[in-house]
C-alpha cells in the first residue's frame, strides 16, 4: 500500500482563474507552523499553532515585510480535518497574481506542489473514508444532473461500503472456519456447517447479483442516456433536437440529407441527463459524404441506450411513405438491436386528420408512440415525460444501493463468480482446500471495493483521475 508522506502539500482549491476568492489549501504535519511564519494577524498577534480547531482569523500574508493579501486562514487540526492532517485553507482575492503569489512563497519555503487527488488519498490512508467513498468524492465534483448527484452522494455518505462490508465480514467469518478446518485437516473435523455456509453463499451471491444488475442503471444515470434520433431524411429529426434544447443547434432545411453528421447535445430531464443524437437521414444514397453519414448513424443507434425513430405524418398523408414501410423498417432496427427501446413519434401532427392520428395508433399499438409537431413545439412536454418513464429511476427512488462505478461492478464480478464456485464446491463435496481458494478470492474482491485490499498502482489509477486541489 501506499505509505503516507509526512511532508506539507499545497494546492488551489477553488478553479483557476480570476473570480472573487480563491482558496488555496495546505496539509501536512507542519502545515500550521509554515502558514503561521507569513501570517500577521490583523486584530492582534496570533500563534496559529495556538489557536483551536475549526476556527478562522483574518490578517495577512507577508514576504519579507511585503504584504501580499488579506486574507481568511482557516484551521482544521488533525484528526479533525479533511486529511486527518492539520490541514490551512487560505482565503485570498482572486487574482491570478496573488494566488501564485502565494502559492510560489509556501513552494520556495519548504512545501510540495499537491499531485491530483492526494489530498482526499491522504483522508483515504489516514482512515477517513474508504476507498468507495473517496472515488464518490470525484464523482460528486464531476455530477452533471440531480440523478448522478444523488447516486454520488448516497456513495460517499457510506450505504455502498457498508453494504460490501457486512458482507464481507459475514463471508470471513465462516472463511476463518474453513482454515481453522485446514490447521486439523489429519483430524478430518467440520467446524463450519455445509448447509449453514450453502445458504450464507447463496444469500451473499443474490445481493452481489443486484448490485451487478444496478450498474446498468447507475451508468446511465452516472453518464447520461444515449438517445439516437433516426428516421429517413427530412422528417423533422434536427428540428425536434432543436426544440428539446430549445437552440438552433442543428440546421434546418427543406432539403433532403443536410444533416450529413451525428450532432450531439445534452440536457437535464426531470433530474437525468440525456445525450440526444440527431442522426443522418436513413435512405438510399450515392452521395458519397452523406453514405458516411448514414452510416455514422447505425453506428449511434448502436451505441445508443434509447431508439426515437421519427417519420411524417404529411408524408403517409400524401401517401409518399405507408405506416407499413415504416413499421417494416422500424422492425429492422428492433431485430438487430432487441434490446434497446424505441420510442416511434409521428410528427407534424398539426397538418393530419384524426383518421391517420387513429390509423397510426392501430399500427403501432405494441409500441411506445406519440404524436408531435417539432416546428410547433406541441407535444414536446409528453416527449419529455415518455423518456423520463423509460428511464430507469425506480431504484434511485427507492433509495437504494446503485453500482456506477465500472471498477466496482467489475470487482462485484469477479466476487460472483468465485461464490458460484464455491456453491459448486459444496454441492459436489470437494475437499475443503480446493473451494477455501474461491472463498479467498471472493473476500479479495470485495476487500477491493472498498480499499481493504488494494495495491499502489490501483491507488495510482484511481487518484490520478482526480483534479489538484481535492
Amino acid at each position: 500500500m501506499k505509505s503516507i508522506q509526512n511532508d506539507t502539500i499545497i494546492a488551489l482549491a477553488t478553479s483557476s482563474g480570476v473570480g472573487a476568492i480563491a482558496v488555496i489549501r495546505l496539509s501536512g504535519e507542519n502545515s500550521i507552523k509554515i502558514v503561521n511564519q507569513f501570517f500577521k494577524s490583523k486584530l492582534r498577534n496570533k500563534d496559529l499553532q495556538n489557536v483551536a480547531s475549526h476556527t478562522i482569523h483574518l490578517g495577512h500574508i507577508i514576504d519579507n515585510k511585503r504584504v501580499i493579501d488579506e486574507v481568511l486562514v482557516s484551521i482544521f487540526k488533525n484528526p479533525r480535518s479533511y486529511t486527518g492532517e492539520n490541514v490551512v485553507e487560505i482565503n485570498c482575492h482572486g487574482s491570478v497574481y496573488i494566488q501564485q503569489e502565494i502559492l510560489q512563497l509556501f513552494i520556495k519555503n519548504g512545501v510540495r506542489n499537491a499531485n491530483p487527488g492526494e489530498f482526499t488519498l491522504r483522508a483515504f490512508l489516514n482512515g477517513k473514508m474508504d476507498l468507495t467513498q473517496a472515488e464518490a468524492v470525484a464523482d460528486l465534483i464531476s455530477s452533471n444532473s440531480a440523478a448522478s448527484h444523488q447516486v454520488a452522494l448516497q456513495q460517499m455518505r457510506g450505504g455502498f461500503s457498508t453494504e460490501i462490508q457486512l458482507l464481507r465480514t459475514q463471508l470471513l467469518n465462516f472463511a476463518s472456519l474453513i482454515e481453522l478446518e485446514l490447521d486439523f485437516a489429519e483430524e478430518d473435523v467440520e467446524f463450519a456447517d455445509r448447509n449453514e455456509f450453502k445458504n450464507l453463499v447463496q444469500k451473499i451471491s443474490a445481493v452481489l447479483k443486484r448490485l451487478i444488475d444496478s450498474f446498468a442503471v447507475g451508468n446511465v444515470l452516472k453518464n447520461g442516456i444515449p438517445v439516437a434520433i433516426v428516421g429517413e431524411p427530412n422528417v423533422g429529426k434536427s428540428t425536434l433536437l432543436n426544440a428539446l434544447l430549445n437552440e438552433d443547434k442543428a440546421i434546418v432545411s427543406h432539403i433532403e440529407g443536410t444533416t450529413r453528421d451525428a450532432i450531439e447535445d445534452e440536457i437535464s430531464i426531470d433530474g437525468v441527463a440525456y445525450r440526444f443524437i440527431d442522426t443522418a437521414g436513413i435512405r438510399v444514397t450515392e452521395d458519397f459524404v452523406e453514405s458516411i453519414g448514414i452510416k455514422k448513424t447505425f453506428e449511434k443507434i448502436e451505441q445508443a441506450q434509447l431508439v426515437i425513430y421519427l417519420f411524417d405524418l404529411e408524408k403517409v398523408k400524401n401517401k409518399q411513405i405507408s405506416l407499413e414501410n415504416i413499421l417494416a423498417e422500424i422492425e429492422k432496427i428492433r431485430e438487430k438491436h432487441p434490446t434497446k427501446h424505441i420510442l416511434i413519434i409521428a410528427n407534424k401532427v398539426d397538418l393530419v386528420s384524426e383518421e391517420i392520428k387513429l390509423n397510426v395508433d392501430k399500427k403501432f399499438k405494441k409500441f411506445n408512440h406519440l404524436f408531435l409537431s417539432a416546428k410547433h413545439k406541441t407535444g414536446v412536454s409528453e416527449l419529455t415525460t415518455a423518456l423520463t418513464h423509460l428511464a430507469n429511476k425506480g431504484a434511485l427512488s427507492n433509495n437504494e444501493t446503485i453500482v456506477s462505478n465500472s471498477r466496482h461492478f467489475e470487482a462485484l464480478n469477479n466476487a460472483y463468480i468465485a461464490l458460484k464456485d464455491v456453491e459448486k464446491g459444496i454441492a459436489t463435496n470437494i475437499s475443503t482446500d480446493l473451494f477455501a481458494v474461491d472463498i479467498r478470492q471472493a473476500l479479495f474482491h470485495l476487500g477491493e471495493i472498498t480499499g481493504e485490499v488494494t495495491t499502489e498502482d490501483l491507488l495510482g489509477n484511481i487518484f490520478a483521475n482526480f483534479c489538484i486541489g481535492k
